[in-house]
């Protein structure tokens, strides 16, 4: 029962660290469709949180309403952008500025 509760431990832990190393490669990457993807992903990883914290209503909704909806019109938005108007990065824009001062 020990052995138990020392892998349920680290399961939680390792689901922890999961959570917030996607969280900031979703918030951290210059590329919109791997953000998008990186969200869907934490999305899932959100309601598998939520299910270890016997919350099946809200794991439920996180699935569905947080990754499934939110990511599908993500990428729907991400489909109707021009790419000839792609969004700089601000080391891209920091780069620019320098040429010109």
């Amino acid at each position: 029962m020990e052995a138990l509760t020392l892998l349920s431990w680290m399961f939680d832990s390792l689901l922890g660290l999961g959570l917030l190393w996607l969280a900031w490669w979703t918030l951290s990457s210059p590329d919109l469709f791997k953000a998008i993807v990186l969200f869907i992903s934490f999305g899932l990883l959100m309601a598998l949180a939520w299910v270890r914290l016997n919350a099946p209503d809200v794991a439920l909704a996180e699935a569905t309403i947080g990754a499934g909806l939110t990511g599908a019109l993500l990428l729907a938005a991400l489909a109707r952008l021009d790419p000839k108007h792609e969004t700089r990065t601000t080391h891209e824009i920091e780069t620019k500025s320098d040429v010109h001062d």
